[in-house]
């Protein structure tokens, strides 16, 4: 059967989503129930990653044997539920002895190199077995190595894709495959020129889906998660947060940036690039309804959500010298550069500038950030002061610049809290505000309380 691709959808499903076999079964029930779906992208099966990452940072025989078994049991026990396991046992068994040979490896030199080669083993093993599952339910499906067409630059562990070959290497063996049938890919991965392995870094998947709607010209993209939707802001936080049924890439963008979980704000950009909207699901239940992400939204509201991100830094620097002079931040803005550090929010003085520094996206740990080259550095341009454990709350909205009254609105419900940095007006989207970590949570609900409940 031909498909027009102008209306094929791309089904992402996280970690979650197949985590087992009655996961599995549940996104294929999400998938099979609509028929636009012609392209599936998954993540390996939960906790996979998370104990192949530990493996390529080299362990002893005895964790390296714990590690290993897990990683089995997860795949035999989806392995063992199908009608007919012979079919895929060797093949699940080849890549787990690949795992195996790999991981002791690591153990005598680890390299990014070798890491990405063996955490891509998850994908390739949640797709060959998602695959049987779909094929036992008798629908025709091929397994596709993404390998093949995600060329990516060769910087392992955070690989940039180059969107230019990927389009014309996907057009040239991906989609002749999807007028055949449903194709089941990998997110996450892909390879360099010479043919190694190297991974797109954290939030992949999701990027995968959004590089291959954009490469194909597809209709939309689906990213089926473990929620139902974007909400205005974490449930587990505040129970009232309500759901978001449309809103634009922008304030999406937005919300992924100050630490909303549920898309990585990188993953969009092909997609607000080709205009090509993306739907947010829950694959346990998918009758739940989700989120629409577009470009534009009709009417949206002046206060959208409340993002929160923790372990935050908050660097302050004094320097009598900075009155009436120039190029104190420029300094200060090489210094940073030269150890890779980018700023998040800052505000200045005539004498100080204070500047914060986020911790969460490293896979490292926070210490790193603030290395003692670093502080002994701007050290000798000024006094530096470091705080630590903050928190940055961040309320989303539409022309909050403009509107009147936004401050009295949000700062009459803060005056019970210690606040140490605000930042508003350089976004119209924005206004974040610094708070003690061990308040965040409660600055958040009241928020939460008086502006959208």
């Amino acid at each position: 059967m031909t498909h027009a691709l102008s209306q094929t959808v791309v089904a992402k499903f996280g970690g979650t989503s197949v985590a087992d076999f009655d996961a599995m079964n549940h996104s294929a029930d999400v998938v099979l129930a609509n028929q636009q779906v012609r392209l599936v992208v998954l993540s390996a099966s939960a906790g996979v990653t998370n104990l192949l990452v530990a493996l390529s940072e080299g362990l002893e025989a005895t964790e390296r044997f714990v590690k290993l078994d897990a990683i089995r049991r997860i795949q035999y026990d989806i392995l063992e539920r199908l009608a007919n396991p012979l079919v895929i046992r060797e093949e699940i068994d080849r890549l787990l002895e690949n795992i195996t040979t790999l991981a002791e490896a690591a153990s005598l030199a680890t390299s990014n190199a070798l890491t990405d080669e063996l955490v891509s083993h998850g994908e390739l093993m949640s797709t060959l077995l998602f695959v049987e599952v779909l094929r036992e339910r008798g629908e025709e499906v091929q397994w596709f190595d993404v390998r093949k067409i995600m060329r990516t630059s060769d910087r392992f562990g955070k690989a940039e894709p180059d969107v230019e070959v990927l389009a014309e290497l996907a057009q040239t063996h991906l989609q002749p495959r999807l007028a055949e049938s449903l194709v089941i890919t990998q997110g996450f991965i892909g390879s360099e020129p010479k043919g190694r392995t190297t991974t797109l870094g954290r939030g992949g998947s999701d990027y995968t889906a959004a590089l291959l709607g954009e490469a194909l010209h597809l209709s939309r993209v689906d990213i089926w998660t473990d929620v139902p939707g974007i909400y205005t802001t974490d449930p587990r936080v505040v129970p009232a947060a309500k759901r978001i049924d449309e809103i634009a890439f922008e304030e999406a963008a937005e919300m992924a940036t100050f630490g909303a979980k549920i898309l990585h704000p990188a993953t969009l950009l092909p997609a607000v690039r080709s205009e090509i909207p993306v739907f947010v699901g829950c694959s346990k239940d998918p009758s739940a309804g989700g989120t629409m992400v577009c470009n534009t939204t009709q009417n949206p509201p002046l206060f959208r959500a409340l993002a929160l991100r923790r372990r935050q830094t908050l660097l302050t620097l004094h320097s009598l010298s900075m009155l009436h002079s120039r190029g104190f931040l420029a300094e200060v803005f090489t210094i940073l550069a030269r150890h890779n550090i980018s700023v998040d929010l800052i505000t200045t003085s005539e004498v100080s500038v204070a500047i914060t520094l986020d911790t969460t996206g490293s896979t490292s740990t926070g210490d790193s950030l603030l290395t003692t080259g670093l502080l002994t550095e701007l050290s000798s341009l000024c006094r530096v002061e470091v705080e630590e454990n903050l928190a940055l709350v961040a309320l989303i909205g539409n022309e909050l610049s403009k509107a009147c009254g936004v401050g009295k609105e949000v700062f009459g419900v803060l005056e019970p809290f210690n606040i140490r940095m605000i930042c508003y007006g350089a976004s119209s989207h924005n206004l974040c505000f610094l708070v003690p970590g061990d308040e965040a949570e409660d600055v958040v609900r009241k928020i939460h309380r008086n502006l959208f409940e």
